[in-house]
Parts: C-alpha cells; sequence; structure tokens
C-alpha cells in the first residue's frame, strides 16, 4: 500500500502528464520499480510509445507497475498495450482517486497482480463508424476477439458477455464482488 502510494505521488508531483509515461521509481523498502502510468484516452501511438518507455528503461526491477487513471478509447490499440504489459510482467494498479473504464480494462486485465483501489467502469466497445467491435478489428486486419484476448489474460468468459450486454452509452460499475469474480482485483 505504502508503494502504491509513493509511485503514484511520484509521478503526480513530478511529471505533467502525457497519455502514456514510463520511469524509473526507487523506493526506501521496495527497491528500483519500474512504473507506468496510462491516463487520457487510449489512441493510436500510445504502444509505440509505451514500448519505447520500456525500451528506454532497461534492466532489473524488484517490481513493474502500471498505473491506470483512463477513460478508455481504442479497443486495438489497449489489446497491443495489453499484450505487451503481460509480456513484460507488469501488475496494475486502479489507485483510490482513479477511474479505469471502457477500453482501459484491457489493460487492468493484463496485470499480473491487479489492484482496484478506484472505480472500474465496463461497457461495449463504441465505434463512431456503428461497427461493433469483432467487426472494427476484422476491418483492420485482426481476427483476435476481446474474448480471445481476455482468456488470454485468465478472465473468466462471461466477463465478455456482461460487457457487451452494456450499452456503448451506459457505463456498469463493477462493485467489490463483480471486480473478485472477473479476477480484477
Amino acid at each position: 500500500r505504502v508503494l502504491f502510494r509513493s509511485c503514484t505521488a511520484m509521478f503526480g508531483s513530478t511529471i505533467a502528464w502525457a497519455q502514456v509515461e514510463v520511469q524509473t521509481v526507487n523506493h526506501q523498502t521496495a527497491g528500483t520499480i519500474l512504473a507506468a502510468k496510462v491516463s487520457g484516452d487510449i489512441a493510436p501511438g500510445d504502444y509505440e510509445l509505451l514500448l519505447k518507455g520500456i525500451i528506454a528503461n532497461p534492466g532489473k526491477y524488484t517490481r513493474k507497475i502500471l498505473i491506470l487513471d483512463n477513460i478508455g478509447g481504442s479497443v486495438q490499440e489497449a489489446i497491443r498495450m495489453g499484450r505487451l504489459l503481460r509480456e513484460t510482467g507488469f501488475d496494475a494498479l486502479v489507485p483510490a482517486a482513479a477511474v479505469c473504464q471502457g477500453s482501459c480494462v484491457y489493460l487492468l486485465a493484463a496485470g499480473r497482480i491487479k489492484t482496484v483501489r478506484g472505480h472500474v467502469g465496463i461497457h461495449r466497445p463504441y465505434f463512431a463508424s456503428g461497427d461493433s467491435a469483432q467487426a472494427q478489428l476484422a476491418t483492420k486486419g485482426s481476427n483476435y476477439t476481446s474474448a480471445a484476448y481476455f482468456r488470454e489474460m485468465g478472465i473468466p468468459a462471461n466477463f465478455v458477455e456482461v460487457m457487451q450486454a452494456t450499452e456503448p452509452s451506459q457505463m456498469r460499475v463493477l462493485s467489490a464482488q463483480d471486480l473478485k469474480r472477473y479476477r480484477l482485483n
């Protein structure tokens, strides 16, 4: 808990936030931590920013923590980022004063260890063209679905059903029981 407060305080006090930021944090008791923060809308190019930040901070870390305060955005970009975060061994944190909604849940699901102190909201992805998430991914040349992604991350299959049942213009805030049931906390 103290570690999470230290990481979020370090980011909040020393950086004017872009959407994706990665930095090394030296913690008194936990050692050297690689911390990443994703805020604002997830947009094309954020995967590259995250990758560059991880590559720019090589070395051994006692822990890698992803701090989320995000209102969603591009599902495709979130899936790419989530796979990178899982492959590189990040834990995920939604701090007490933060939200993780919409496509942010793809990043949360990628965390090896997930800690939610704030709020997590889900809904069916919205696309300006009105296409479904599956059709949008197919249009971009990918056959990787949300269901396949969440299955890869160890999230129960019924999570996608609940997400798809919530209209894009609505938001379902997950309870503590929901977070536990869907292995998101």
